[in-house]
Order: structure tokens, then sequence, then C-alpha cells
């Protein structure tokens, strides 16, 4: 070969792997460190990189700017928020949610209060130049073993989750936003945390028909843009994940849904540590997914590399790019996939302007009226706040400080966890708060009560020893625990705040 060939050749080899990781970027939605755009993703952007989704690592003061320099790289870019509100936030991630969460909602079950609440999250998301919501929740939470759902859930009767998530759905698209319900097939009957594990659902699957998937067809005839799929096996329907389970994603598509399959995070331990990033982004394109979410790159806490945010991006787009080249992975199911990515970009770009005007909106209201107090609360001073709460996942931080400190408005709190203590040690902990709230009634801020036993006992130590203990439940409701309970069914400031006005205000 003449040198000239040669070059040729090379010049042809590089066209064809630019091409391929153009139609890998189409499909590509990652997350990224930072409050500015890094280089890599800016020149990931300009080669078609679909967007990016937000985490809190990139919320600060000029959010709306950041969006702004990614779609100078790329128009066409989305961006997404994990935004819901009550006890998931990224908005808020340093202060707490100030919106209603899905359980008050659920509680509440007023739907135009639920389409209200979508409306101004919508505003929220559009106003920082954001226009995907990963949300609303659409599980049936019917285990409360639940470790990812609960609260996050309008509840455990399919009915009650399809009107209030066809309400979200209707509030946030009409704000110019896409709505995303997720986790599709249903993630309300799992107790094991896919960020950790790879969940079965033992469930028969006349009642996943009839229960779980419910709300999602609601939301499919309701014309939501977006569904997110979940990693859980049915074995019913095969061993493979839903995120990887083509039988599993034809069902939506067979629902009449024509809008874009978002996979949950790929680099949640259910997928990453079976077939990887990359191997778990091309069986997903094959299984029918348009978009891959690839995650938060600081879920591996101190494991994290400094470049994790790039590495976990290349990883996925090589193995695209090489599946797509020796055929694995055909090429017209990349390009319909991308397809529908850009469909939903320029709808967004086209209605966003046309968005409904933002009405008034009164959160605090909603959430008030969502409360609920079991037994009496007595009119004394303000309590001294005991935090009980569960250790904080990866999906929900249901233990971050801003609720304790909202509850007891910025005094000093005790935390203990359950979890960590072994009954000596317990009982230890128990009378040291006591002594330290030195007479004052105890607020004792927990989140499951209805299924932790050691969550449980704990209330019981705190009500022999303190002379008034009430539990300010952030968790699903529980009955019998012999106290007064606050049911606020959302680990959120807001929550928190309405739950001491509760106290200090001493409502039967």
């Amino acid at each position: 070969m003449s040198v000239a060939e040669a070059n040729d050749a090379g010049s042809a080899g590089g066209a064809e792997t630019a091409e391929l990781e153009r139609l890998a970027n189409a499909v590509l939605w990652p997350g990224f460190y930072g409050r500015t755009v890094p280089a890599w993703l800016d020149e990931a952007l300009q080669h078609g990189l679909a967007g990016v989704v937000y985490f809190a690592q990139n919320i600060g003061p000029d959010l709306a700017a950041l969006s702004a320099g990614i779609r100078a790289a790329n128009p066409q870019a989305l961006i997404g928020v994990d935004e819901e509100g009550g006890s998931v936030t990224r908005l808020e991630a340093a202060t707490g949610s100030t919106l209603p969460g899905a359980a008050q909602l659920g509680a509440l079950d007023d739907v135009a209060a639920t389409a209200a609440t979508g409306a101004e999250l919508a505003r929220r998301v559009r106003a920082v130049g954001a226009d995907v919501v990963l949300g609303p929740v659409a599980d049936v939470n019917t285990d409360p073993r639940n470790p990812v759902i609960g609260v996050r859930a309008f509840g455990a009767d399919a009915d009650l989750v399809s009107r209030h998530v066809v309400a979200a759905v209707e509030g946030i698209q009409a704000g110019g936003v896409a709505a995303c319900v997720k986790h599709f097939p249903g993630h309300g009957d799992t107790h094991v945390d896919s960020h950790h594990d790879l969940p079965r659902i033992a469930v028969d699957p006349a009642e996943i028909e009839r229960v779980h998937l419910a709300p999602f067809r609601a939301a499919v005839a309701a014309g939501v843009d977006a569904v997110m799929t979940a990693h859980i096996v049915v074995p019913a329907w095969g061993e493979e994940p839903a995120t990887l389970n083509p039988r599993v994603l034809g069902m939506l598509r067979e629902a009449g849904f024509d809008g874009v399959i978002i996979t949950d995070a790929l680099d949640m331990a259910a997928i990453r540590e079976s077939v990887g990033i990359g191997g778990g982004g091309v069986l997903a394109l094959a299984a029918g997914a348009d978009l891959l979410c690839i995650g938060n790159p600081t879920n591996p806490g101190a494991a994290a590399l400094p470049d994790q945010d790039e590495h976990d991006y290349r990883t996925a787009r090589d193995a695209i790019v090489a599946a797509l080249r020796d055929g694995t992975l055909p090429r017209e199911r990349v390009v319909e996939a991308g397809a529908r990515v850009a469909r939903l970009a320029a709808k967004l770009a086209e209605t966003s302007s046309a968005a409904a005007a933002d009405a008034a909106f009164d959160g605090p209201g909603i959430v008030r009226r969502a409360l609920r107090v079991r037994g009496e609360l007595t009119a004394e001073g303000a309590p001294f706040v005991v935090d009980a709460r569960r250790s904080s996942t990866l999906a929900v931080d249901s233990a971050a400080g801003y609720v304790s400190e909202a509850l007891a408005a910025g005094a000093a709190t005790v935390r203990l966890d359950s979890a960590r203590l072994d009954e000596d040690q317990r009982g230890a902990a128990v009378d040291a708060a006591v002594a330290q709230a030195g007479g004052r009634r105890i607020a004792l801020l927990v989140d499951r009560i209805d299924t932790d036993q050691g969550q449980r006992a704990l209330v019981g130590e705190f009500a022999a020893r303190a002379a008034e203990v009430v539990a300010v439940n952030v968790g699903l409701p529980a009955e019998g625990v012999g106290v007064s309970v606050i049911e606020v069914g959302s680990a959120s400031r807001i929550g928190a705040e309405l739950a001491r006005e509760r106290l200090v205000g001493a409502v039967r």
C-alpha cells in the first residue's frame, strides 16, 4: 500500500469512528463534576451528546449560566434534573426541599394540589435552564419494607397512584418541561435497593399487570414524554433486569408509548457490578431503550476517580462504538433511539416558550393539610430533637441534617442510629439524650417505625425514660407506637418546619 493509500485508509477509518461516536453520543446522558462545563463534556456536546443530568454537585447560584453553557455547545441538549420534591431534591440539596412529596400528596388525595405541585416543579426546573424532570415516581409501594421507594411513591393503591401520576405529569408538561415517570415496570414491591444489588420480584405477573403497570399505562394515556426503566428482575419475564429486557421494554411500545425510554442509572450496582456500564448500555439499547442515563459520578464516594465522570461516559460510548462496529448492536436501533431523543428535544424547544402561565403556589398550605397527628400534643415549649432515622442511601439522603435542624429551629440535636447500636449501647444512648434534654419534651425524628423493630424499640425506651415523647415520622405511617405521632410523610425542610409548627402550636 502506498503512503497515499494508507493516508486515505486512515482518513476513512477516522471518519467512520467519528460517525460511530456521534451515533453513540446521541443516546448518552451523563452526569458530571462541578458547576462549569468540563472540557471533555464541552467536546462531547459539540459532537452530538444528547445532554446531561444535574445532581447535587452541579447546583449553585449560577446554574442557569451552566445550562446556557451546555446549550452553547449543543443547542439541542436535554438537561435533566433528578428532582421529585419531598425526600428527593437536587435543586435544594443544600437546604432541603420546599415542595410537597409524593406520599404527602397521596395522603391528601387532592389531584389539583398534585397538578399544582407539578407545575411549580416545572417552573423551578425551567428557571435554571433545564427541561426534563426525572419524575414523578409511578411505583405502587406495596412492600412496606421497600428501602428505596417508600414515601417517594404516592401510595400503595394502584388507582390512587394512577390518578396522582397523571395529575403530576399534566402539571409538569403544561410547564413546558418533560416528565419522566419511573421505574418501569414498577419498583414498589421490592425490599432490595437496586443501587446496591439486583432485586427480584417474586410476584404473580397477573398482579404486576393489574397493580404495578396501571400507573404507567395511565401516564402513557396522558401523553407522558418519557419513561424510566427499573433494574429489577421479574423471573416470569426472563432473567435480565427490566432495563436490559426486550420483552419488558416491548410492553411499553405495545401499550402505545412512542416517547423516550430512559434507563435508570447504569452506574448502579445492579448493572455496574454485573454486566458493567458499557455492557449495560449496549444491552439496554438492544432491548429498546433510547437514552442511557449513566449516573452520578459522586456515587462511588471515596472510591470515585478524579475523572469518574469522563471515565464512565467514555466507557459507555466506547462500548457502543465497538458494538456498532462489529454488528453486535444494529445501527438502525441506535439511529431510531437517537431520533426519538432528538424529537423530544425539538418538542421542548418549541413548547417551553409557550408554557402555561405560572399560577400562585401554596406549598406550605398543601403540606400543612397533609400532616396528620395521632394522639395529643400538649402546649409546651420548643422540643429537644433526637434524630433516630436510618443512614442515607444513594437515592435518598434520608439522614440529611437539614431535617433535624429545621425541626429544632437551629438548636442542638442528638443523632442516634438504632441499626448501629446493640441493646446496651441503645439504653446508654437514650439515658444520655434524656439527660441532655433536661426535662424538655423530646421530638424523636424517625422514618421506619412501621417495620424497623430497632427503631420502634428506641421509641419505647424514650417513652419509658422521658416525661413526654412525640414521634415525628417522616416515613410511612405507623400505628400502635405508644406515643403521639406527627405523620409528616417526607424527609424535607418544609415538612420539618411544619411539624415544628404543630409541636409548638400544640394542635390536637
